[in-house]
């Protein structure tokens, strides 16, 4: 059953292929038929009445009737708000799916310089608990490692950067 918050965004909003268009007049900023939201920080936002939304967390609602706490973009693109492209997270799963940090050296995920021991650092997080996985000399092998730890560990929210 949907409760009543996702029938006010069905009598609000047209989904269209990842976007939100607005079907009713609610100010005087919106116009019917036109695409609801702006962007910022690569999220699309929506505001009505006198609250803003993520796009993407309408979309979900819309679709499945209810607002989980977390919701996942597939493919890391914050812009890409299409139904078949989010799914519901917990905090764990919505940042083992998140892409390499611009500020990692190593250029992998979960890898990284010791330079106390000299040797290439793995650990990766389960549930908010680190896993030091073990030091190596070889950086592929510390790749490896943490590679096949995520894919035994993380599972569909998996990403090696």
């Amino acid at each position: 059953m949907k409760f009543p918050f996702s029938e006010l965004l069905l009598d609000l909003f047209q989904y269209k292929d990842g976007n939100l268009y607005w079907k009713k007049l609610i100010s005087k900023k919106t116009v019917v038929g036109k695409l609801a939201g702006s962007k910022l920080n690569g999220y699309k936002r929506v505001a009505f009445y006198g609250k803003e939304y993520y796009v993407h967390r309408i979309i979900f609602a819309m679709h499945h009737g209810y607002m989980p706490k977390f919701i996942d973009h597939i493919d890391n693109n914050k812009s890409n708000n299409r139904i078949e492209n989010l799914r519901e997270a917990t905090h764990s799963e919505n940042q083992w799916n998140h892409k390499l940090r611009s500020d990692n050296k190593s250029g992998v995920k979960g890898v990284s310089w010791a330079s106390r021991d000299q040797r290439w650092k793995a650990q990766c997080y389960v549930n908010g608990k680190s896993h030091q996985l073990g030091y190596f000399k070889d950086l592929t092998e510390a790749k490896n490692v943490v590679m096949q730890f995520r894919q035994i560990n993380h599972k569909e929210f998996m990403n090696h950067g």
